[in-house]
């Protein structure tokens, strides 16, 4: 349970103070997408189960991608385990402690962008916690949403947890490798699932193990960045501007 936004439980916290956080986040949020812009910066909002893969699927591209201009912000309630495995990869990254809240937040994103030199970065992974409720319902100020969805999770995430897959742009179905020891995985469940869910259906099946669907993955990000208007060149001097966020 999440202390700061009480996850829409009316006893934590109010639906209005509920609502009221929403909307301070949506303004931070915007807030970010403008930075981003600046600086023609792609910001892909990672999000999937504890487990999942998602810190393999970043050490993975690192590698694959080692020159490219790449950065990371890694979303954890304790630890900068998987931060230092990122830098350990080659990918200049800050940790964001949470302590107990369950997802990042805009805000959570804009103070650790001050530890990050995110001006010199064309794209920005945000490895959200780990966790397939509440980071689909916070906006970070990103621009793409993708899930990683582990194959021992099996097929029918999408249905249980339908708002993050709502959200998702791209799915990618980490630890294929594992399929030939679980014969009872129906993957056209799961892409009916996806088809229930997803606006715009897209899966890739992938693993950091074997490299399996890697390009693809990489293609996605090539596209989506191909896609970015161009940066609008405006200089905010990012780490000393003190116009007021409390909104």
């Amino acid at each position: 349970m999440c202390e700061t936004c009480g996850c829409g439980d009316p006893d934590l916290v109010s639906v209005e103070l509920h609502e009221s956080l929403l909307a301070s986040n949506d303004r931070m949020a915007q807030h970010n997408r403008e930075h981003f812009g600046e600086r023609g910066v792609l910001a892909i909002n990672l999000m999937g189960s504890p487990g999942s893969g998602k810190t393999a699927l970043l050490e993975a591209t690192a590698r694959a991608l080692a020159g490219h201009r790449l950065g990371a912000l890694s979303g954890d309630l304790a630890t900068d385990n998987d931060g230092a495995r990122l830098r350990a990869a080659g990918i200049p990254a800050a940790t964001i402690t949470t302590g107990s809240a369950c997802h990042l937040d805009a805000r959570l994103v804009h103070e650790a962008l001050h530890e990050l030199a995110w001006e010199e970065v064309d794209t920005l992974f945000v490895e959200n916690v780990g966790n397939l409720v509440c980071p689909a319902i916070y906006d970070l100020g990103q621009q793409a949403n993708v899930v990683a969805l582990s194959v021992p999770e099996g097929e029918d995430k999408p249905l249980k947890y339908p708002v993050i897959f709502r959200k998702a742009d791209l799915v990618l179905l980490t630890k294929c490798d594992l399929l030939p020891h679980l014969p009872g995985y129906r993957m056209e469940a799961l892409e009916a699932a996806l088809a229930a869910t997803m606006p715009v259906p897209r899966l890739v099946r992938c693993s950091a193990v074997t490299g399996e669907g890697l390009d693809e993955w990489y293609a996605w990000i090539a596209a989506r960045r191909a896609e970015l208007p161009p940066a609008t060149g405006k200089r905010h001097h990012h780490h000393h501007h003190h116009h007021d966020h409390s909104g």
